[in-house]
C-alpha cells in the first residue's frame, strides 16, 4: 500500500471517529435537555400539589380565635327567669313584728333593725348584683330615695352577694341606697325571700325577689313576693306614703 493509500485510509478512520463522538455528544446533550424539560414540566406540579394541600389545611389559630370572637359578640337570647316552686320555712305575715337582722354592708360597717327605729324601712330583696331586673330594681329605688325620704321611709336593698361585689354594683350604677350582703341566707330566710327554684330542669334554692314594708313601730306593713320589676318601686312608695 502506498503511503498516499495509508495516509487516505487513516483520514477515513480519524472523519469516522469523530463523527461517532459528535453523535454521542449530541445524544447526550439530547438527554440532558429531555430531563431539563422534564424537570420544569414537573415543578408546576409540585406547586400546584403543595397549593391545593395549603387550600386544604386548617385555618390558623389566630383566624379561628376571630372567627370565635365574632360569634361570641352576637346578641344572646335572654334567659327565663327562674320558676319558684317552694318558698322557704318562715313564711313572715303582715302584722308580724319584723325579724331582727345585723349585717355588713357595703362601704363598710353594718346596717341592723335598730338603725331605722321610728321610722319605715323598706328591705328589697334582689337575687344577684348586676344583673337585669335586680339593676333596673335598684336604679328605681335609688332615682326614687328622696321621695321615700319625704314619705319617712329609708331604703335598704338586700342579696347574698359579697360585699365587694356590693360595692361593685353600687359604683357601676352610682347608686345611693344601703347594700347589705346576707352571705349565710339567715335574714333572707327569715323574711321568706329565700326558696327553691328550678331552671332549664334544674332545682335549687335561690333568692324570691321581694319587698317588705315594716312600719315605724316595727311591724311588717306590707309585703311584695314573687316582684315584677316595672313600677314595683313606685307601688312601694305609695304604700309608704299611705302609712
Amino acid at each position: 500500500m502506498s503511503k498516499k493509500t495509508r495516509k487516505k485510509s487513516s483520514n477515513t478512520t480519524g472523519k469516522r471517529v469523530a463523527t461517532k463522538v459528535a453523535r454521542a455528544a449530541s445524544a447526550s446533550t439530547g438527554k440532558s435537555a429531555t430531563k431539563t424539560r422534564t424537570t420544569v414540566a414537573k415543578k408546576p406540579a409540585k406547586k400546584t400539589a403543595k397549593a391545593k394541600k395549603t387550600a386544604n389545611a386548617k385555618p390558623a389559630a389566630g383566624a379561628l380565635a376571630k372567627a370565635s370572637h365574632k360569634a361570641a359578640s352576637k346578641p344572646l337570647k335572654p334567659k327565663p327567669a327562674a320558676i319558684v316552686t317552694k318558698p322557704s320555712a318562715a313564711t313572715l305575715a303582715e302584722g308580724a313584728p319584723a325579724p331582727a337582722f345585723d349585717l355588713p354592708r357595703d362601704g363598710g360597717g353594718s346596717v341592723s333593725l335598730r338603725d331605722y327605729a321610728g321610722k319605715k324601712l323598706v328591705l328589697f330583696f334582689y337575687p344577684r348584683a348586676d344583673t337585669p331586673g335586680c339593676t333596673r330594681e335598684a336604679i328605681d329605688f335609688t332615682r326614687l330615695k328622696g321621695e321615700f325620704a319625704a314619705a319617712g321611709a329609708e331604703v335598704v336593698g338586700i342579696s347574698a352577694d359579697t360585699v365587694k361585689a356590693q360595692e361593685a354594683f353600687r359604683n357601676k350604677y352610682q347608686l345611693s341606697v344601703p347594700l347589705a350582703s346576707d352571705g349565710r341566707h339567715q335574714m333572707l330566710e327569715a323574711y321568706g325571700a329565700w326558696g327553691k327554684k328550678s331552671m332549664y330542669g334544674r332545682t335549687f334554692m335561690g333568692i324570691i325577689r321581694t319587698t317588705v314594708l315594716v312600719d315605724s313601730s316595727g311591724k311588717v306593713a306590707r309585703i311584695w313576693r314573687h316582684v315584677k320589676v316595672d313600677g314595683h318601686a313606685e307601688a312601694v312608695l305609695e304604700a309608704a306614703r299611705a302609712l
